[in-house]
């Protein structure tokens, strides 16, 4: 008996729907890359820009309209919306890298040249993936709460004034860092314990590559489909500022910096009601508890033949 999860080619259900923030292609990098990769998939692809709001109700309204292959051009973020429509759908998901890290192409061995990744786009061959969810919201990369998102919602207020810059992310973590005088108070149950913490983040990652980059411990814990959740001491602001220069020339100790667990389930329970989420670089006010979970064989994502076994 064949395996129903086993790699195989995309159902034909027909035709292939490109989804693209309509940010992107503005500038002359993303639009030429997404010129180049909609000729090598041919006429059968229509290509849709659309504002970042509308994302996943246009990949949506793509399975509604049978699509067999839904891609997502962009960053995360965007690949991310896209997933989340996809979920318990019959259409493969695509991908075609803009981001600035691709962290979750990267880890799949999806190129991020435009034409290669369309030619692995067009053959269509796909295998299950496994995504986590924080109160049923899809992330692909990583999930967190604390300064982290804290440290986006501040790089908004120095893009709007200096523009997006390299030097206005890199000041935006500073700001927020010196600033940052609140750890939060949690509870963190998961593996049948629950457990108090007082720390500026928790962070729970989903993508093996993105911790290997940073030469962080945890990927085994992705691998064998969990998550690999940090949860860092309260040090106060020198000592985030501290773990920065460590994460940066990738010397994060375990034990001192942080504290790692690995779970395929877990619930914080917060003192405040509300609660702001960071998922794949994009943040969200999500109601307590917050509730993570993994969502197995969420649907098909079209990969190169040799990636069966890679693990986003």
């Amino acid at each position: 008996m064949s395996d129903p999860t086993a790699a195989r080619p995309a159902p034909d259900r027909g035709g292939i729907r490109v989804i693209c923030n309509d940010r992107s292609g503005r500038n002359s990098r993303e639009a030429e890359a997404i010129d180049r990769a909609m000729k090598v998939l041919g006429p059968e692809a229509a290509l849709y820009h659309v504002k970042g709001r509308d994302i996943a109700e246009t990949a949506r309204q793509a399975v509604r309209d049978g699509c067999a292959t839904v891609v997502a051009a962009g960053g995360d973020g965007t690949i991310m919306a896209v997933a989340s429509a996809l979920k318990g759908s019959d259409s493969a998901l695509g991908v075609l890298p803009l981001g600035t890290f691709n962290f979750f192409a990267r880890g799949y061995g999806i190129p991020e040249d435009p034409e290669r990744a369309a030619r692995i786009i067009a053959g269509g061959h796909s295998q299950p993936i496994d995504l986590g969810t924080v109160n049923g919201r899809v992330f692909l990369n990583n999930a967190s709460i604390g300064v982290y998102p804290a440290i986006l919602k501040e790089r908004e207020t120095v893009y709007r004034r200096w523009g997006r810059r390299r030097i206005a992310a890199h000041w935006s973590v500073l700001k927020t860092f010196w600033r940052f005088r609140r750890p939060l108070k949690v509870e963190l149950e998961a593996n049948g314990t629950r457990r108090r913490f007082r720390t500026p983040l928790v962070f729970a990652a989903r993508s093996a590559f993105q911790l290997d980059h940073f030469g962080l411990q945890g990927a085994d814990c992705i691998r064998e489909g969990g998550f690999a959740v940090f949860v860092a001491p309260d040090e106060g602001r020198l000592g985030l500022m501290s773990d920065a220069v460590r994460l940066a020339v990738k010397q994060m100790r375990l034990g001192e910096d942080f504290e790692l667990i690995c779970t395929d389930r877990m619930t914080i329970h917060l003192k405040r009601r509300r609660q702001l989420v960071a998922c794949d670089g994009e943040k969200f006010t999500m109601e307590g508890p917050l509730e993570f979970e993994m969502v197995r064989n969420a649907f098909r994502i079209i990969t190169p033949h040799h990636a069966d076994e890679a693990v986003a």
